[in-house]
């Protein structure tokens, strides 16, 4: 059975793969993230998946433990009136996200690659998030919560966040960071089944 190996340190996609059962190891994958000039979101998060899974293939090039290796690759952003919202870089920003998400529907795309040798099979998946209103001392509660911090658009829907959350239509999993169904159909035509037992598990 091929290796899986996951380009990305992202704790919740770790959780999200290991919720299906599939074994990985993580390594690290470090590419520029910044969106090119006239760049489509979904074109910025499907480019940022496959690099980022290519770069993680040409880590194990010379590696003889990953004969067979396949290398999992994901991006996500929120998207707001065709404008991707990346991570706040102080409160004052982070307070301005939310106040554009509040009573307002959003978009939340993410990508994934899985390659081996050769071979790539990619997809992105388009989810679409609607916020209550949310008043500006909830907001500055919540960011100093420490929640917003690291989470683009500044907000986690696997957390506090989720509060905000009038209406979601698409994948949850995807929204967190990582499409559950269409990851599992791609590692599967890769060999990589999900749902197996734990080593030593004889139940």
């Amino acid at each position: 059975m091929p290796q899986l190996l996951l380009a990305s340190g992202s704790p919740r996609r770790r959780e999200l793969l290991a919720q299906i059962g599939v074994p990985f190891t993580t390594l690290s994958a470090d590419i520029d993230e910044t969106p090119l000039t006239g760049e489509a979101p979904d074109a910025y998060v499907l480019r940022l998946a496959r690099c980022k899974a290519e770069a993680g293939l040409l880590t194990l090039a010379n590696d003889a433990a990953y004969p067979t290796a396949c290398v999992l690759g994901a991006d996500t952003a929120v998207v707001l009136d065709g404008r991707i919202l990346g991570k706040p870089a102080d409160e004052a920003e982070a307070l301005a996200m939310l106040a554009a998400l509040s009573n307002r529907e959003h978009e939340v795309l993410t990508a994934i690659a899985v390659v081996r040798e050769e071979r790539c099979e990619t997809r992105t998946v388009t989810s679409r998030v609607r916020f209550r209103v949310i008043g500006e001392d909830e907001a500055r509660r919540y960011w100093a919560s420490g929640e917003p911090c690291d989470k683009a658009a500044g907000y986690g829907i696997q957390g506090l966040g989720a509060v905000f959350v009038e209406n979601l239509s698409g994948s949850y999993s995807a929204v967190v960071g990582l499409p559950l169904c269409e990851t599992a159909e791609i590692l599967q035509r890769f060999g990589i089944p999900c749902w197996q037992r734990p080593e030593g598990d004889k139940s």
